[in-house]
């Protein structure tokens, strides 16, 4: 359960677009926002570019 600072309960919870790791603080200093999505740190950001790169090679 999420509660937000006025300790009031939060139905939507943040998470990595990648992994899917909660993010309780969107404005935590390891959080990565690119192309509106937020992810959990730096490496998640490159690991789905790496990913996208790795499924495109596959398909040839």
């Amino acid at each position: 359960m999420k509660f937000a600072p006025n300790k009031l309960y939060v139905e939507s919870y943040v998470k990595c677009r990648n992994c899917g790791v909660l993010i309780y603080d969107a404005g935590r200093a390891d959080a990565v926002t690119k192309d509106d999505a937020i992810y959990c740190s730096e490496w998640c950001v490159d690991w789905e570019a790496d990913r996208d790169r790795r499924r495109a090679a596959a398909a040839e």
